[in-house]
């Protein structure tokens, strides 16, 4: 990344919607959550996305408002409903999803403000599965070309992501972000030859010309391979309460160190210390202070 500014910037782009749990609900949406987090570590952040014209709609503008992101850039599409996710819960708190499609957030669209905050961030932060419809497909397409630095967060959640789309953004990106299964499922379609978590990383890196690419890896961490080199945490014991959203916040986290050009050891250690807290807690995008992170990775620093 090049030409920091005192405040960095950050627009993310995809999907708005709620997380509907059996008792209750809860604003997510991958790209709104990494908002949403950065804003609370002090980043500029910003989203682009669309809702409906609906009761849930004005509810998640509210929201965003109350947590620091200006929400111009989400539309308000005047036939789809607002997004909801069917969340479940096994006895380990990891979760399963059932994405309600077509919605609002399908059908985003470009226009000329959007292109030029594109331009002026710092960093351009999406997903995979806002490509699962032509429409915001082809918006995410666009708005790549105005990017400086480009994030691509990996997010296969089947049956909405094609390979072809999957090999055009990450050769487009410049920071890429994937789980182990999700690594491991793209090297097998590349026809990697290897078996090693980090000979699989360097080949993608290889493949798609990226000197930067991060594995979360659950309870066990994470790798983070950057510029040449491994930095590893090898993850945080806690109790789970649910998986919702602490990948999320884990490459938020990651993301307001490295922009910042921090220690990369640093970066990933204090990204797992945020992703294993907010698994400690109900939802997305629970208040997580950053005195907070500290006291969890140095607790005899207190």
């Amino acid at each position: 990344m090049n030409n920091l500014k005192n405040e960095i910037s950050v627009i993310c782009f995809g999907e708005v919607l709620f997380d509907v749990f059996p008792t209750h609900k809860k604003i997510g949406g991958a790209p709104l959550n990494v908002a949403l987090r950065l804003s609370s570590l002090g980043i500029n952040a910003q989203i682009i996305s669309r809702i409906g014209n609906d009761e849930i709609g004005t509810e998640l503008l509210t929201y965003v408002q109350k947590n620091g992101i200006n929400p111009i850039f989400i539309q308000i599409d005047p036939h789809l409903e607002t997004g909801q996710v069917i969340v479940k819960l096994n006895d380990k708190g990891s979760a399963s999803y059932t994405i309600k499609y077509p919605v609002a957030w399908d059908k985003i669209r470009c226009n000329p403000e959007i292109e030029n905050a594109v331009k002026r961030a710092d960093a351009f932060v999406f997903g995979s599965l806002v490509c699962r419809d032509v429409t915001s497909c082809n918006t995410l397409l666009e708005l790549i070309n105005y990017a400086t630095y480009k994030i691509f967060d990996v997010n296969l959640r089947a049956p909405f992501y094609k390979k072809k789309i999957l090999i055009r953004l990450m050769l487009q990106s410049d920071f890429i972000k994937f789980n182990d299964d999700e690594l491991f499922e793209i090297c097998a379609f590349l026809h990697s030859p290897y078996h090693s978590l980090e000979q699989n990383i360097i080949f993608i890196a290889e493949q798609t010309n990226t000197s930067q690419i991060c594995v979360t890896k659950g309870d066990h961490g994470a790798v983070l391979y950057h510029n040449g080199k491994m930095f590893y945490n090898s993850g945080f014991k806690i109790k789970v309460i649910d998986t919702v959203g602490s990948g999320d916040s884990f490459l938020a986290a990651l993301l307001s160190k490295l922009l910042k050009e921090n220690n990369p050891q640093e970066a990933i250690n204090f990204a797992c210390a945020m992703g294993a807290l907010v698994a400690t807690n109900e939802g997305a995008n629970p208040k997580i202070p950053e005195k907070k992170i500290k006291q969890f990775i140095n607790p005899s620093h207190v």
